[in-house]
């Protein structure tokens, strides 16, 4: 079998740039650590409102922790709980939230906080609102019918 000569450098260059991408993912996976977040986190989803902190959603100071609020949200079928909050500008925030039914999405606009909620398990995201104004949350994972009602606010006031 008689390969071209430019057919061979094509196969000799694909070969190469394939060694070279798999061989990056390889060190970036094990030797520095990058994975994805594990959801190590878990609640039954039948006992959410009665399981701490989503049997009173909202907005809680903490103290001794790495920020200064903790804002509890629940998805459920086309809305979340609680529908509307204030935040102070400038608070770091871990917002931790979980879904009751199905998959729902998490993204507040304008912000990079973006989560994919599902049941059965927490999920957290930190962060820290600058800006005053109002942002909207919205599920971007369609979850049924009355999927484009499903919204909340964030407002950041001036502390």
């Amino acid at each position: 079998m008689h390969i071209h000569k430019y057919e061979k450098i094509w196969l000799i260059f694909g070969l190469t740039t394939l060694l070279i991408f798999l061989s990056v993912l390889g060190v970036s996976a094990f030797y520095l650590g990058n994975q994805p977040p594990s959801c190590l986190a878990t609640i039954n989803p039948e006992k959410v409102d009665t399981t701490k902190p989503f049997n009173k959603p909202g907005l809680k100071k903490v103290k001794g922790k790495a920020w200064d609020y903790e804002l509890v949200f629940v998805a459920s079928a086309f809305n979340y709980n609680p529908g509307e909050i204030e935040v102070p500008k400038g608070a770091k925030v871990k917002v931790i939230a979980t879904t009751k039914d199905v998959i729902h999405g998490f993204e507040v606009a304008g912000t990079n906080i973006n989560m994919m909620l599902e049941p059965g398990f927490i999920s957290e995201f930190e962060t820290t609102f600058d800006k005053t104004g109002e942002f909207l949350i919205v599920c971007n994972e369609y979850c049924g019918a009355g999927h484009h009602m499903m919204t909340s606010k964030i407002k950041v006031v001036e502390s």
